[in-house]
């Protein structure tokens, strides 16, 4: 396994992003529409928050009932912001951090999902998954 791996080799550039203004409605779109669980929340090219799909349930009580969850989601959707509902002060990587690095964050820290950002711009993401990926392709 290669030990200074740059993070920048496993990690999702083309970025789904959301805007601090957009409402939670657009945000449960994208969730569902690109079956991702992270969005980083920007103001132009900078990250400010992060948006994950476990925050949007927290504040969508009805996520069980099937009959009225349209209404009362939008309902709920109209309620709060994204700045309400995201994480701010978010932990971030530049592309030059490692695998081990960021490996080492996500599991001391618990996170999901790591924004990497470069000159105070947001470059990249990368998760779990995508670290999962790359240990799976090291092993064949």
């Amino acid at each position: 396994m290669k030990k200074r791996t740059p993070i920048s080799s496993i990690m999702t550039k083309n970025l789904i992003t959301l805007n601090f203004n957009d409402d939670l409605t657009a945000a449960e779109a994208l969730f569902k529409n690109y079956s991702i669980r992270h969005i980083p929340v920007v103001s132009g090219d900078m990250i400010i928050g992060m948006l994950s799909h476990t925050d949007l349930m927290r504040v969508s009580y009805a996520e069980n009932i099937e009959e009225v969850e349209l209404e009362v989601g939008t309902v709920v959707n109209s309620l709060f912001t994204i700045e309400q509902v995201m994480t701010k002060n978010v932990v971030t990587v530049s592309s030059t951090a490692t695998v081990r690095e960021v490996a080492d964050i996500l599991a001391s820290r618990e996170f999901h999902a790591l924004p990497v950002v470069d000159n105070e711009v947001l470059v990249g993401i990368v998760t779990t998954t995508d670290l999962i990926q790359y240990l799976l392709a090291q092993l064949n």
